[in-house]
């Protein structure tokens, strides 16, 4: 567990955003939480995120003057989405995901589904039909059909699932940061152009 340095809540590393300062005193997401150095955990929601960039959290935490990059949001927004299109192309090649309403549906009524992928243009009528009569699954939504279709070399796609296991389990987490800091509901189960300087308190 980590705590968030906004809200002060103790929170699943998976659910967070981990940040460091670089050599230079930038301030750079860790997405993965890997890079060296001590991490600045915050909540994976838009309004901590400014909270902490507008009212010198960042400085505090690392006690010295940082830099962090004007589009520091969009900067995680657009880490997430690269993390959600690796994680679904990497199930597709390793024979862990399907798409189509036909195979996906298949999946759902055998108990092979851990997790339904949605595109976000996609008809919520349609979904609830796709899962009707089966035991209830978290549904994502973080892609628009274009995008979701991309991954799995179609021109669009509407419905995609995941087999229970490590990948849907990475996925619904990014998909649930994504959905924070993007403001959007995508997780549900149906029924550097400029920088500013901040310094620290003294």
């Amino acid at each position: 567990m980590r705590r968030c340095l906004v809200t002060r809540e103790r929170l699943a590393p998976s659910s967070m955003i981990r940040f460091v300062v670089a050599p230079d005193k930038t301030v750079v997401p860790d997405l993965d939480a890997r890079l060296p150095g001590r991490g600045i955990w915050l909540s994976a929601r838009r309004d901590v995120l400014e909270t902490a960039r507008t009212r010198g959290g960042f400085a505090r935490a690392a006690r010295c003057q940082v830099i962090i990059p004007s589009d520091l949001v969009g900067l995680i927004e657009a880490g997430l989405l690269r993390r959600l299109t690796d994680t679904l192309g990497l199930a597709r090649r390793a024979g862990q995901a399907v798409c189509g309403y036909a195979k996906v549906r298949e999946w759902i009524v055998a108990g092979t589904a851990g997790l339904v992928v949605q595109a976000s243009d996609g008809s919520p009528d349609e979904c609830v039909r796709l899962l009707s009569g089966a035991r209830s699954l978290p549904v994502v939504k973080p892609l628009d059909a274009a995008q979701l279709g991309k991954v799995f070399g179609r021109e669009h796609t509407v419905h995609a699932a995941l087999r229970t296991g490590a990948l849907a389990d990475r996925l619904k987490q990014d998909s649930k940061r994504f959905a924070g800091l993007a403001d959007v509901a995508v997780l549900r189960t149906p029924e550097v152009s400029g920088e500013r300087v901040e310094q620290a308190d003294r």
